[in-house]
């Protein structure tokens, strides 16, 4: 059986024809023709860092949160069940700029991406694109490769990732230099919040402490009276303090994203722009980021598309993926679609059609920051659940950056005792987990011994044709473990 290791060595040795063959994989599903003789539309891709995908007002969320996203929600396409493949920041980026699940990309945790694995960059650049990134600029690599024609990093010149006019003032200087070199542009302009550490958190003023000055103030600022805390978590003081904070960070998130589509309507060239709006993974809270919960993967994904996707549009019908971004940019672009690609072009569906096969969603967690191995699959569909953690064997304690702040100690030191139970299940888990979210939305309840046996055998053979399909490297031990026992 080849261990993640030596498939991390096989990707980064092989060329492209290398990773495509023999590894399970099928050729890239597109349902939209390439485009021809077509003005190429320019790109603005903005992500935000840890947001739940349920906090957007237009997701669910508290409705003053988030008027800007709200608003960009108006003017294009919502999916409310589109998932990242990987719930941690750097996989998730390298997966959206591949098309590849992180086992097929090489980059499962804070690596580059394998030599020979086709990326977005490399495929826009030909066409006379021109490149920038704000922010987050070392969470995708190779930089060689990237080679961005404008790299902004956040403690030099965006205020920590955290000051709306800075991004406004560098996506301008990239919107600026299209429009003189008569050039289509791709911005990727990666927002810091709502990333640790939270607006307003002791955290914040020891981190930044000879910086704060840099660091815009949230246009709201939240209390714990107005805090929504998520039902996977226990309502305790500290956490409903900590969600406050949280809340005040993802403000200042949609303060920039509007600073950005303000720079953007200035320019002249919205018009001819696609723009994206996602974030990378959940909420960086237990079980919220760094594992493969529903509530972890979820992204609110946001396309407004010009002359394709109208407005004020939802799908809460079809599953998709950050990766399917990969194949519908590289057909809007012109661009070649690779062979082999995990992610499927959205193009019909953002024109309001349909595509057969989304009715589930598959997920994986490799390592965490620490680079600790905790290897998890989940397959997520309208009502269940599973997940199969290949990591917990009851003696192993899982640890992640999720676990840092206020909420993790708060759930360790109750003594409450379902809290308590909550925090050590969280520590060890089990081999298998499935929930039923129709009735149990926020996978409290492990249905997975005994409780619902005929969906317990349905994931489990979602999930074991799903694996051999993409050349899972763990798929021969999960059959003997799981399939054949």
């Amino acid at each position: 059986m080849n261990t993640p290791l030596s498939r991390r060595t096989l990707l980064a040795g092989a060329g492209a024809g290398a990773v495509a063959a023999g590894l399970g994989v099928r050729a890239a599903w597109s349902d939209t023709p390439r485009r021809r003789n077509a003005t190429p539309p320019n790109i603005l891709l903005f992500t935000v860092d840890d947001m739940h995908g349920g906090s957007p007002g237009c997701f669910g969320g508290r409705a003053d949160l988030t008027p800007n996203i709200d608003r960009l929600a108006g003017e294009g396409v919502a999916f409310h069940r589109a998932h990242v493949p990987i719930a941690l920041c750097q996989p998730s980026r390298s997966a959206l700029m591949t098309g590849r699940f992180p086992h097929r990309n090489g980059a499962e945790g804070f690596e580059d991406i394998a030599a020979g694995v086709p990326i977005l960059n490399e495929l826009l650049q030909p066409l006379n694109y021109l490149t920038g990134i704000l922010g987050k600029v070392g969470h995708l690599g190779p930089a060689d490769r990237f080679a961005w024609d404008l790299s902004v990093l956040p403690d030099e010149q965006l205020g920590m990732g955290r000051n709306p006019a800075d991004y406004a003032r560098h996506a301008t200087e990239l919107f600026d230099r299209a429009k003189s070199e008569d050039r289509p542009f791709f911005l990727m302009a990666n927002s810091e919040d709502p990333h640790r550490p939270f607006s307003g958190s002791a955290a914040e003023q020891e981190r930044f402490k000879d910086v704060l000055d840099e660091i815009a103030k949230p246009s709201k600022v939240y209390g714990p009276d107005d805090a929504e805390v998520p039902g996977y978590l226990p309502e305790l003081p500290e956490i409903r303090q900590e969600v406050a904070q949280y809340m005040s960070s993802a403000r200042r998130a949609d303060d920039t994203l509007a600073a950005v589509l303000a720079a953007l309507d200035a320019s002249g060239q919205a018009d001819n722009t696609i723009v994206i709006f996602m974030s990378d993974n959940g909420m960086a809270v237990p079980f919220g980021k760094a594992n493969v919960y529903e509530q972890c993967t979820r992204t609110p994904l946001i396309v407004r598309w010009p002359g394709v996707t109208g407005a004020g549009r939802t799908d809460d019908e079809h599953f998709v993926s950050t990766m399917d971004l990969f194949p519908t940019l590289c057909l809007a672009a012109g661009a070649t679609v690779p062979e082999g690609l995990d992610g499927r072009d959205l193009t019909s569906l953002l024109k309001g059609g349909s595509q057969s096969g989304r009715d589930r969603v598959n997920t994986v967690f490799h390592e965490s920051s620490s680079d600790q191995r905790y290897d998890m699959r989940g397959v997520h569909d309208e009502r269940w659940s599973y997940i199969w953690n290949a990591w917990s064997d009851g003696s192993l304690n899982y640890r992640a950056e999720n676990m840092q702040g206020l909420t993790w100690p708060a759930m360790r030191d109750s003594t409450d005792p379902a809290v308590a139970a909550r925090a050590q299940f969280y520590l060890l888990r089990v081999r298998e987990e499935l929930y039923d979210l129709a009735n149990d939305p926020h996978a409290l309840n492990n249905l997975a011994d005994g409780g619902a046996p005929e969906a317990l055998a349905r994931q489990r053979a979602a999930m074991d044709a799903w694996m051999g399909s993409t050349g899972d490297p763990l798929h021969d031990q999960y059959r003997e473990e799981v399939i054949n026992a």
